[in-house]
């Protein structure tokens, strides 16, 4: 699929955009935000931005402050220590 996305001039210099390959910009923050809300795994998003390894994803990740444990895998976390740890 192919997205035509038009910014004027003076707000893509304040979203860098002139620095950097815009369409790859633009795929990248969509992709992150996919990412964040369970639409892709990090298999995909690998494969969608070409990210060679595990290791250099979670680099990548870790360059863009993406935290990957949520509250609620916290909370799954906690629901089966409480059913294997006795009561204290």
């Amino acid at each position: 699929m192919q997205v035509t996305v038009e910014v004027p001039d003076d707000l893509a210099a304040a979203l860098n955009l002139t620095e950097r390959d815009p369409a790859s910009a633009a795929l990248e923050a969509m992709a992150l935000e996919a990412f964040r809300e369970r639409k892709l795994t990090g298999y995909q998003l690998r494969t969608l931005l070409g990210i060679p390894s595990r290791y250099d994803f979670w680099e990548f990740l870790k360059e863009r402050r993406i935290e990957t444990y949520s509250v609620e895998d916290l909370e799954r976390d906690l629901a089966v220590l409480k059913t294997v740890l006795p009561p204290a």
